[in-house]
């Protein structure tokens, strides 16, 4: 497995060096061609699955609110999770890492432009992910995805008491849970409450007055409207449309069927997101750690992540995030354009010596959650690396 620098290592020897070097115009080749081809077709599709999950929203709004027995409110559930998901990660997620903007006529699908319909604060989400978390995947000081509020998922952050406690946290609140949680997470008011867990804060600069009116002004101008909408606002259309006789029901099983749907998608989520950067196999960097070109760059993200392996229709559900890997590599492509290069950017890892981990999806998040449950300890040595040295560890890299 792969080892990068951090600041104090040597030189790379000339034959790493070059190694790397035509790793990286593999990458940067495949990057060129593939981006040149994004146009008018990308922009049918994702209008084609907007169009697919407005309709499922509708199907589930409708059955859940007037649906006459178990079977088909489940149904209504199932329908109205499709389009939350659907919006959450094949639309949403690409959308807001700027996939369209280069698009003529992206219009509501340009990421200045895109309103997420999950309760995340887009503009925190784009400062902290994609700025954060891609800029140095599992650096520690740098990507604040290695923890979430007490959750920590590398050795690089260090255990405290509360760690104890991890895996049913993240099993029972974090994960049903995810994307409101994700938003104190990116707003920084998580920050304001218990800080980074590494002595010092990720999104705010101190816990100033201003600051913390500052964090939770960002986190309630996507949760009060996003919530009210849900169990507010779409529970009294219901109970409206459908007479004062019966809309007391109708009110509450559109209630009860908005938040299953919500639960489904977070879990969902969850279980996609978790796979892709937590394993023991997972390369982590201590603080400090800098690619010394492009090349490695892109060889730690490669190893910094992890694919698992769904048929097509699975990977429209998850936002083509089963292909981490080279989202990592291309987080400004579309969906179905990581779909289509998969192969190819598998070759040339395999070609140059980069690790390239995909496996299913069980047996994935079963190593992800075997991670949480491992760092809910603490470990003799956490500040060593725990990846084994291989053809790609650079001479000299991680003193």
């Amino acid at each position: 497995m792969y080892s990068p620098a951090n600041k104090a290592t040597a030189t790379i020897p000339s034959e790493q060096a070059e190694r790397f070097r035509a790793f990286g115009a593999a990458i940067e080749d495949i990057r060129k061609r593939t981006q040149a081809k994004v146009g008018q077709r990308d922009l049918r599709y994702i209008r084609t699955v907007d169009r697919v999950s407005r309709v499922a929203e509708f199907v589930g709004r409708t059955l859940i609110a007037v649906s006459p027995g178990p079977m088909m409110f489940s149904a209504g559930v199932l329908s109205l999770w499709v389009y939350k998901q659907l919006q959450a990660t094949e639309i949403g997620h690409g959308a807001l890492h700027g996939a369209f903007n280069r698009v003529e006529g992206a219009g509501k699908f340009h990421s200045k432009a895109h309103v997420w319909q999950i309760p995340i604060d887009e503009a925190s989400w784009v400062r902290g992910h994609n700025g954060r978390h891609h800029g140095l995947t599992n650096v520690a000081g740098h990507d604040a995805d290695i923890h979430f509020g007490p959750v920590r998922l590398t050795e690089d952050t260090p255990h405290r008491f509360v760690h104890y406690f991890q895996l049913p946290f993240t099993l029972l609140i974090l994960a049903p849970n995810f994307t409101a949680l994700m938003n104190l997470h990116f707003t920084g008011v998580t920050d304001v409450w218990s800080g980074n867990g590494r002595g010092g804060f990720d999104f705010i600069e101190e816990r100033s007055p201003a600051s913390i009116r500052d964090t939770h002004r960002r986190a309630l101008r996507k949760f009060v409207p996003y919530f009210a909408k849900e169990y507010l606002m779409w529970p009294l259309i219901a109970s409206v449309v459908f007479g004062w006789w019966i809309g007391p029901l109708v009110f509450a099983r559109s209630l009860v069927g908005n938040w299953l749907a919500e639960r489904l998608r977070d879990l969902y989520s969850a279980a996609t997101i978790f796979c892709g950067h937590v394993g023991e196999q997972t390369a982590a960097y201590p603080e400090g750690t800098l690619p010394r070109s492009k090349g490695e760059r892109y060889a730690m993200q490669v190893e910094a992540t992890n694919n698992f392996e769904v048929p097509w229709i699975v990977s429209v559900l998850c936002g083509a995030l089963d292909l981490q890997i080279e989202h990592h590599l291309f987080p400004s492509l579309p969906p179905e354009r990581l779909r289509e290069i998969a192969p190819e950017v598998r070759a040339a890892c395999e070609a140059h010596g980069v690790e390239y981990r995909s496996d299913t999806w069980p047996r994935t998040l079963g190593r992800a959650l075997a991670q949480v449950a491992r760092l809910s300890f603490p470990l003799a040595h956490e500040r060593t690396a725990r990846t084994k040295p291989s053809a790609t560890t650079l001479a000299g890299a991680q003193q």
